[in-house]
């Protein structure tokens, strides 16, 4: 913190909002929305117990800036006032953000091809690529889909998954990726979504897989931590493109 700056936290703001706001926008236009639903969130505070996520029923295409609500996990209230947000998202943010200080961005949705992952019986990603590689060791699979995570021992007990890998795989569900900040989240998404395809395509083949040995696979997913400028790389540019084409999100 800069002690000659009187707003540091007034900008810090300001930037995680547009982030935030660019992640939902560009995850509807890679077709990742689920009609009105899905929420992404983002830690205000050092603590995560104040946060940043979409309010109820907004389509991610038409998500601003200004739009996202600032909530407090700590709040009993929060879900009796007249703009509350889905309960769901209360259910499983709030808890994360109150429990896991490490998952400053936490980004939940239903990509096609993560989510019919997640139905399979064995939904692991299986280290067959270097882009499968890169989840090596670094997901976490929830095998208890109890449905519409409303309640508050579903969100506790969600929390706590997330505290062991940076990547849930839902049973039955989706995914939900967090990271440090919005642009490494929304590529580990991305990634995952990929990696994801890649194995599905292979199942579909037919033919045996050819399995990378657990030492390649941990080496590989070691090698991808070098490259993690490529997010902020990659982010830039998809916000470059928001701005040529739609910049309200910035509003």
């Amino acid at each position: 913190m800069n002690a000659h700056n009187p707003l540091p936290d007034a900008i810090a703001e300001a930037d995680l909002r547009i982030d935030l706001a660019a992640a939902f926008r560009i995850c509807a236009q890679w077709g990742w929305h689920e009609s009105v639903g899905n929420h992404f969130s983002a830690a205000l505070s050092s603590d995560g117990r104040r946060f940043l996520m979409n309010r109820k029923w907004q389509h991610f295409a038409s998500i601003r800036a200004s739009d996202l609500q600032a909530l407090n996990a700590d709040d009993p209230e929060t879900m009796h006032r007249t703009d509350a947000p889905d309960a769901s998202a209360w259910c499983i943010h709030g808890n994360a953000h109150r429990r896991v200080t490490s998952a400053r961005v936490i980004l939940h949705c239903h990509p096609i091809a993560a989510t019919t992952l997640t139905t399979l019986a064995d939904p692991r990603l299986l280290p067959i690529d270097q882009n499968t590689a890169r989840f090596f060791n670094r997901t976490v699979i929830d095998a208890e889909c109890g449905g519409i995570a409303d309640q508050d021992d579903e969100g506790i007990r969600i929390a706590n998954l997330l505290a062991e890998a940076p990547t849930l795989i839902m049973a039955n569900h989706g995914v939900t990726c967090v990271a440090a900040t919005v642009a490494e989240a929304l590529e580990n998404l991305y990634f995952f979504e990929k990696a994801a395809e890649t194995l599905l395509r292979a199942y579909a083949s037919g033919k045996p897989l050819r399995l990378m040995s657990d030492a390649v696979a941990e080496h590989t997913a070691q090698g991808w931590e070098a490259y993690r400028g490529m997010a902020f790389a990659h982010f830039d540019y998809l916000k470059s493109m928001l701005d040529a084409q739609d910049p309200s999100y910035r509003d």
